[in-house]
């Protein structure tokens, strides 16, 4: 079988983009959230190092760099330092299958706007960020420090209990789409988001996006009132930095799952298609951010209440009536 070189490049390429795209964002999240969360407080944010303060992720980046790397001397040294790079794979490899465009064509060749599209692209995009938790419950438990474990099952059951409502909250949008791939959820919504039709399956999807990566208000696993930052207590430099790094790169993804799933992905009038989607994107971090500066942290059992009791439920609902509608239509 031959290989299509050009095609390999191509990917390549794509995955290159992907990968800095991601790291560009998330040094620049951390600059927008911490400017944004300082107007909500009546105050500037980061505005000495550069105009703005745009420079203040570049240094930030250098003081971690250079920071003294510490290893406890009781932890599984391995797993120690492997556990931050699997929070942080996963949170990139997911983004591979999220269309950012539309297709076109250069020199004769049809370039698409994402890495990959499988016809089961939202079970990918679950399974492969389901595995960022490894990283943490890995990193917790190698730490040999208690408080890191209890923050590390703590993510753990958070995680694993909030995927419920997150699936079952989407299952209402393959039912209408017809598919999973992400690439035909976008074309559908051609005519009407699906936000539209799937109201109660958004609120939801959202709400478990933001405990699946673990922001506030649902940053139990790293609780420093309680449990001294919990699962990353003994990381420093650049071990911190990734899973700090892993963090903001889920809710880059998760936002971007946001616009592809319900916002209509690239679809917009007049303007071209990648603009549509970045400007949705950007307006869904800015909600991502609005909700940390806005939501107190919720105390552990009412974050799990919140999970079986409310969301669960509301999940199953939304399923229900859209298959109840969808058999009626068809009937």
């Amino acid at each position: 079988m031959s290989v299509d070189w050009v095609q390999l490049l191509i990917d390549c390429l794509k995955a290159l983009i992907i990968a800095f795209g991601l790291l560009f964002g998330f040094a620049y999240m951390t600059w927008f959230e911490r400017r944004v969360v300082g107007r909500f407080q009546m105050r500037l944010g980061p505005n000495r190092v550069g105009p703005f303060g745009l420079l203040q992720p570049v240094a930030d980046a250098l003081k971690m760099f250079f920071k003294e790397d510490v290893v406890p001397a009781q932890s599984d040294k391995l797993l120690f330092l492997a556990a931050p790079g699997i929070a942080m794979s996963a949170a990139l490899v997911s983004f591979a299958v999220v269309p950012v465009g539309p297709s076109f064509t250069l020199f004769g060749r049809t370039i698409t706007l994402y890495l990959a599209d499988v016809n089961t692209g939202m079970l990918v995009v679950m399974a492969v960020l389901g595995l960022g938790v490894y990283g943490i419950i890995l990193g917790g438990w190698a730490s040999n420090n208690k408080y890191s474990l209890l923050g590390s099952m703590r993510a753990a059951a958070q995680v694993i209990s909030y995927e419920l409502p997150y699936g079952l909250s989407l299952v209402g949008v393959f039912m209408l789409a017809g598919s999973l791939s992400l690439q035909k959820i976008v074309q559908y919504q051609a005519r009407v988001p699906l936000a539209l039709l799937q109201p109660l399956g958004a609120l939801v999807f959202v709400i478990a996006a933001c405990a699946e990566s673990n922001r506030s208000p649902f940053d139990l696993s790293e609780a420093e009132n309680e449990l001294v930052a919990g699962y990353n207590t003994e990381y420093s430099s650049i071990k911190f930095a990734l899973y700090f790094m892993a963090e903001y790169i889920s809710m880059i993804v998760s936002s971007a799952l946001i616009v592809t799933l319900f916002l209509g992905g690239w679809e917009g009038p007049f303007l071209p298609g990648i603009w549509w989607f970045f400007g949705k994107l950007v307006v869904m971090l800015y909600v991502f951010v609005w909700i940390r500066g806005t939501f107190p942290r919720l105390r552990y059992d009412r974050l799990m209440a919140l999970c079986w009791r409310v969301l669960t439920p509301l999940a199953v609902v939304n399923l229900l009536v859209t298959a109840a509608v969808l058999v009626m239509r068809n009937a």
